[in-house]
């Protein structure tokens, strides 16, 4: 893969940034309500503090007006202030971005391991018992709603059992890479659960696809043991079509597990997202919105740079 072919895709995202944040910004100053809707109903704050407010950040011009003026912010680095804090809200992201990026991290390294073997064994062991009982495992796995399977292990694991805290990031106090791991168990599993069943699903078909080829028979008429088939031959190919799958799934884990974090009470930005939609916090939900479409075009880049890395015969220039 050539540089010029990497910076091509670059510049070509440039327009279908600018297209999402426009869709964005007008999506949510359509919806009703506004951001001071939270001041309104509290006395202690007079109309004219509103209207200082609504002035302060540029709410009394016009809607197009707005748009750009944000734009151009965002373009220089400013992305503005929450309205709820009053905290810079790139200082309000990278405060969670590392929660998030732990969490997640540690789901699709779960989610992989997880998915690997059990791809590989029910294409392998296809129609078998086996194959049927990883496959019911499976379609649970991607059915179970996911605030159902969190409150259901919050409730065995920490109220029944008592083994792990039931929410939160630490225990007060306590910082001890114990604690962080103990607090990390249960948001992480229920997280890389249903990624994990939907890409053990993807690599069987993937890799019965794969088995079916000419080149995997001659292997075996050579000689080749199954071990040595699936490494040399039939995995690495198999791996291709579940990239994409991967890279659209890592980049909505960076975007915010929403549900799990909120559930867990887990300080990333999927639940600053559900703080800033309660407070009507604009500008913090416009950097998060285009935090997440910008991690998806740069995950769509880096699955391009793994095709290339898994299949070398797969060329971009």
């Amino acid at each position: 893969m050539s540089p010029a072919y990497l910076l091509r895709q670059l510049l070509g995202a440039i327009p279908l940034l600018l297209a999402i944040s426009l869709i964005l910004f007008a999506i949510i100053h359509l919806a009703p309500g506004g951001p001071l809707d939270m001041y309104t109903d509290n006395p202690s704050v007079t109309p004219a503090a509103l209207e200082h407010i609504r002035r302060a950040y540029g709410l009394d011009r016009p809607v197009p007006l707005q748009y750009l003026m944000w734009l151009r912010s965002m373009v220089i680095g400013d992305w503005g202030f929450s309205i709820r804090t009053g905290r810079p809200v790139l200082a309000e992201i990278a405060d969670r971005l590392p929660a998030t990026l732990l969490l997640g991290g540690s789901a699709m390294v779960l989610a992989l391991s997880l998915a690997l073997p059990v791809g590989v064994l029910t294409a392998l062991h296809r129609s078998s018992r086996l194959d049927h009982l990883l496959t019911l495992l499976s379609f649970s796995g991607i059915s179970i709603p996911v605030f159902w399977l969190a409150l259901m292990l919050q409730l065995l694991f920490s109220i029944l059992l008592g083994w792990l805290p039931a929410a939160g990031y630490t225990t007060f106090g306590d910082a001890s890479l114990g604690d962080r791991l103990a607090h990390l168990a249960m948001p992480a599993c229920v997280l890389s659960l249903a990624t994990a069943a939907g890409w053990s699903r993807f690599l069987r078909s993937s890799l019965l696809d794969v088995l079916r080829q000419d080149y995997i028979r001659t292997a075996y008429a050579k000689g080749q043991t199954t071990a040595g088939m699936l490494l040399h031959h039939a995995l690495r190919n198999a791996l291709v079509p579940m990239v994409t799958v991967m890279a659209l799934d890592i980049a909505s884990i960076i975007s915010g597990a929403v549900i799990t974090e909120t559930v867990f009470a887990w300080p990333g930005i999927g639940r600053l997202f559900i703080e800033s939609m309660d407070g009507r916090d604009y500008p913090v939900l416009m950097g998060l919105m285009m935090t997440g479409s910008l991690a998806l075009v740069l995950a769509n880049l880096a699955a391009d740079i793994a095709y290339a890395v898994i299949d070398p015969r797969i060329r971009f220039g």
